[in-house]
C-alpha cells in the first residue's frame, strides 16, 4: 500500500497522461497490524514488583502512583488526571473512586478497600500543594492527587520508577499497562462477572474486556480437576449393600405414609439422601433433586418416562387448540336440558 501511494504521488508530479486526476489511496487505507497486549504479570512477579515498590521505592511518589493503578486498574492517563477529591463515600456501599474521563470518553466508579483508601491518604501525604491546574480534559481549575513542587507528576517519572523497580526485583522491562492487564486478569480468575468487569474497567463491550482477563494456569487446572472428580461421582455405580437405605432412616424416623413419597429405590434410580437431612420435600420431582443418582440399568425406564411426558406434551398441545365448548358462537343452553 505504502509503495502503490509513493507511485500515485509520483506519476502526478511527473505530470504522466496515466496519472489518477484526484487522489485514490489514504492513510485509512492502510491494513491495520495486530496489536498484541501486554501480558499480565505471573502471581510471584507481581508479588515481587509491589513489595519493591512498598518497601524500596525510588520516587515514592511515582511508587505509589504504580501501586494504585495495579489496585485499581487504572490506564495511566487516568491515574495521573485523578483529582484531590476522587474518593467518594457512599452511604450504605463503602469507599469509591472517581475515574475521570478516560479513553472511551466515559466516566466510571470503582469500590475500595482499607489497604487502597491508606494508600491514598500515604499518597496525599507525600504530595506538595500547590495553585489549580487546567484539567486537559475539562478546561476547568482542578487540584490534581499526583502534584509534586507545584507540577504534575508526568508518566516518564511513573515509568522511571516502574522501570527501575522491575529491574530490582529482576522481572526485566514491564510497562505501566501490564499493571491493568494483571488487575483483570486477577479479577477473571477470583470468579468476578463479566458485567462486573466491563463496568471497572470502563470498557464498552464484552470483547474488549475479555482480551484482558486471562485464566491462569493454576485457574484452568483447579477447575478442570473439580469438573473431573464431580463426573466420575456422577457416572460411578454404588457399590452394592450401600443403594437401599432403610426407608426409617431416610424419612426422618416417621410413617412413610406421612411423608411426601420418599422412597430410597426409585423407578429411574436411588435417593441419596442422608438421614440428618430430614423428610424430603421435593416429592415426586427426584431428577432436580442433588440427592437424585442414576445408573445405566435405569436407562430404559428413563427413556420411557421421556416417551411419555413428549406424548402427554403433545396431548397438550392439541388441547389447547381445540375450540372449546363455548367457541361455536351459540351460548344458549340445550333445549332438551
Amino acid at each position: 500500500m505504502i509503495a502503490l501511494t509513493g507511485f500515485l504521488t509520483d506519476i502526478t508530479e511527473w505530470g504522466w497522461a496515466e496519472a489518477p486526476a484526484r487522489k485514490l489511496v489514504f492513510r485509512d487505507d492502510n491494513p491495520k497490524l495486530p496489536q498484541v497486549l501486554p501480558r499480565y504479570l505471573p502471581v510471584d512477579a507481581d508479588r515481587r514488583l509491589t513489595e519493591e515498590l512498598r518497601d524500596h521505592p525510588g520516587n515514592q511518589l511515582a511508587a505509589c502512583a504504580l501501586r494504585l493503578q495495579r489496585a485499581c486498574g487504572l490506564r495511566i492517563g487516568e491515574l495521573l488526571d485523578l483529582e484531590l477529591d476522587c474518593v467518594h463515600e457512599v452511604p450504605g456501599h463503602g469507599s469509591w473512586l472517581k475515574i475521570g474521563l478516560g479513553k472511551l470518553e466515559t466516566e466510571r466508579m470503582v469500590p475500595l478497600d482499607e489497604e487502597i483508601l491508606d494508600l491514598i491518604d500515604r499518597i496525599i501525604q507525600l504530595r506538595t500543594h500547590g495553585r489549580p491546574m487546567p484539567h486537559p480534559r475539562y478546561r476547568r481549575p482542578a487540584q490534581f492527587l499526583f502534584t509534586h513542587h507545584g507540577r504534575r507528576l508526568g508518566q516518564g517519572a511513573v515509568r522511571a520508577e516502574l522501570d527501575r523497580a522491575a529491574q530490582q526485583a529482576g522481572l526485566g522491562h514491564i510497562t505501566s499497562h501490564q499493571l491493568r492487564h494483571t488487575y483483570a486478569t486477577a479479577l477473571v480468575n477470583a470468579g468476578v462477572s463479566l458485567q462486573a468487569l466491563m463496568a471497572l474497567l470502563g470498557h464498552a463491550s464484552a470483547e474488549m474486556s475479555l482480551r484482558y482477563g486471562r485464566l491462569f494456569d493454576t485457574t484452568v487446572r483447579a477447575e478442570y480437576e473439580r469438573a473431573l472428580d464431580l463426573a466420575k461421582q456422577q457416572a460411578r455405580t454404588p457399590a452394592p449393600g450401600r443403594v437401599h437405605l432403610p426407608l426409617a432412616d431416610i424419612t426422618g424416623g416417621k410413617d412413610w405414609k406421612d411423608t411426601p413419597l420418599i422412597k430410597s429405590r426409585m423407578a429411574g434410580g436411588f435417593c441419596l439422601r442422608a438421614p440428618a437431612q430430614g423428610a424430603c420435600t421435593y416429592a415426586n420431582i427426584c431428577e432436580h433433586c442433588p440427592s437424585f443418582h442414576t445408573e445405566p440399568s435405569s436407562l430404559p425406564i428413563l427413556a420411557a418416562q421421556r416417551v411419555d411426558a413428549d406424548a402427554l406434551a403433545q396431548d397438550a398441545e392439541i388441547e389447547a387448540g381445540s375450540p372449546k365448548p363455548n367457541d361455536t358462537g351459540d351460548s344458549s343452553p340445550d333445549s332438551t336440558t
